[in-house]
């Protein structure tokens, strides 16, 4: 079989996913070896940009995903009427980065940092699972900890947790 025929196939397979696919999931489909399934996509990848059109194939979330380009997602948000309901309020932005860079973490050491009761946006952030329960701390209550998901990487667009911009990076951001 041809690479063209080999892209095509996983082309096809990322289209009607609708979420990150994992290489092992696209293995398991393709009987590729994964490295050349790497190699595949890479060059898709490249081909997408190249092209410029409205979709682009992103690492996201330890897995691959086609996306609206960033370029055109507004028309896309306009199209779905959904811009709105997408936006995360600045309450939940602010718990949802104390936890991404504090995991695993209760909900007291959360609103120990932000200062007020945080329960409705954490209910908020584990409807949307942008958050998730991870365990319970060995501590008086048992207390639950609390970690991002799958889903917070794919909302932010990230490949994984190191992708975060460190606290030097925002530093430089905020003086420049």
């Amino acid at each position: 079989m041809e690479d063209r025929t080999k892209k095509a196939r996983l082309e096809a397979l990322l289209f009607v996913s609708g979420e990150p696919v994992m290489l092992s999931e696209l293995k398991s489909v393709t009987g590729l070896p994964e490295t050349e399934i790497v190699d595949l996509l890479d060059e898709l990848i490249a081909e997408y940009a190249e092209r410029g059109g409205g979709i682009v194939i992103e690492k996201i979330a330890g897995g691959y995903q086609m996306l609206t380009n960033p370029e055109h997602s507004e028309w896309a948000r306009k199209f779905k009427g959904s811009a709105k309901s997408q936006k995360l309020s600045m309450p939940a932005l602010e718990t949802l980065a104390i936890i991404a860079y504090r995991q695993p973490i209760i909900k007291a050491e959360i609103e120990d940092i932000r200062g007020v009761n945080s329960d409705g946006v954490i209910k908020t952030l584990l409807d949307r699972r942008l958050i998730k329960i991870v365990g319970r701390k060995e501590a008086p209550g048992k207390p639950l900890l609390y970690g991002t998901t799958k889903e917070f990487l794919q909302y932010f667009g990230l490949n994984d947790l190191t992708e975060l911009p460190t606290l030097k990076d925002l530093e430089r951001e905020e003086a420049a």
